[in-house]
């Protein structure tokens, strides 16, 4: 209902007015799709502001050929990959690897609230390769339909549900192994 109201604001001009509506029913979740892939607070709040401006500049060109949440969760999803690709090659010489950074990140993090259950979640989704990870949060968190991640990715629906289903079952593995062992 409200993506079609912002769809009809942008159709009759309305940018700055569509804009705002967008901003205000996607800074949140937008926040925690980001934040599950880099890990920092204040990575996340660079990236959600550069995924604002992309989606302010592109928001006239928007057709409505896709939903609008998924074309959105698309910026936000390529935008945050080529910030980690960008951490990959800083890190490419150093003998530590991104997820291993990235899981010290979780260790670190002032912000981060939960029981040593959940902090162990996110350090074992932090070691998936990177598409299982993608496929992962956004069914497993963002609770989104095969179909929808489909669309983001650009993957077929069988493929995403082999990935969520090897993701789910690394995590798992190393869930007891952290826990049992």
């Amino acid at each position: 209902m409200q993506d079609r109201h912002i769809i009809n604001l942008c159709q009759k001009g309305e940018y700055d007015l569509a804009f705002n509506c967008i901003v205000q029913a996607y800074s949140e979740r937008l926040y925690w799709h980001i934040r599950r892939f880099v890990c920092s607070h204040e990575d996340t709040d660079d990236l959600l502001q550069d995924v604002f401006v992309k989606t302010w500049s592109a928001l006239p060109s928007f057709r409505g050929d896709s939903q609008l949440y998924t074309w959105i969760y698309r910026i936000a999803t390529n935008e945050t990959l080529n910030r980690l690709k960008k951490l990959r090659r800083e890190y490419a010489f150093s003998l530590e690897s991104v997820s291993s950074v990235l899981a010290t990140r979780i260790e670190e993090d002032p912000y981060f609230n939960g029981n040593a259950l959940q902090r162990e979640l996110h350090k074992a989704i932090q070691k998936l390769p990177q598409k299982q990870r993608l496929v992962f949060n956004m069914r497993y968190f963002d609770e989104m339909k095969y179909e929808d991640i489909a669309e983001i990715t650009g993957t077929s629906v069988g493929a995403l549900k082999a990935s969520y289903h090897h993701a789910y079952n690394k995590i798992s593995e190393t869930l007891k192994k952290t826990f049992i062992d």
